[in-house]
Order: C-alpha cells, then sequence, then structure tokens
C-alpha cells in the first residue's frame, strides 16, 4: 500500500518518471529474480553447514 502511495505521490509531481516507473518495475524484478534465488539456496547451505557444525554440541547441552 505504502508503494502505491509513493507511486501517486511521484505521478502527481512528476508523472512521465511515475509511468516510466510503472513499466520498468516488472522488468527490474525479473532481472533480480535470480539473485534472490541464489541468496536463498546460498543462505540454505550456510544453515546446513551451521547446523552441522553445531551437531556435536546438541548432545553435550542435553546433559
Amino acid at each position: 500500500m505504502l508503494k502505491f502511495l509513493l507511486w501517486c505521490l511521484l505521478f502527481v509531481l512528476c508523472w512521465p518518471l511515475a509511468l516510466l516507473a510503472l513499466v520498468l518495475y516488472p522488468i527490474v524484478w525479473l532481472l533480480l529474480l535470480p539473485f534472490r534465488l541464489i541468496g536463498v539456496a546460498v543462505g540454505g547451505a550456510l544453515e546446513l553447514v551451521a547446523a552441522l557444525i553445531m551437531l556435536p554440541a546438541r548432545p553435550i547441552r542435553a546433559i
């Protein structure tokens, strides 16, 4: 909702820039999508490594 209100404000102040933003937003989103997927994969791999490192400490904490 906030993005829409900011876009409306931009439309009132400078409508050509607002229309350009409206057209470019989906293109930029599609270009950034692979980086988001890589970020999710790398985050999962790092969590797996952290879980493997912390695995021996879990039984010790249980005692």
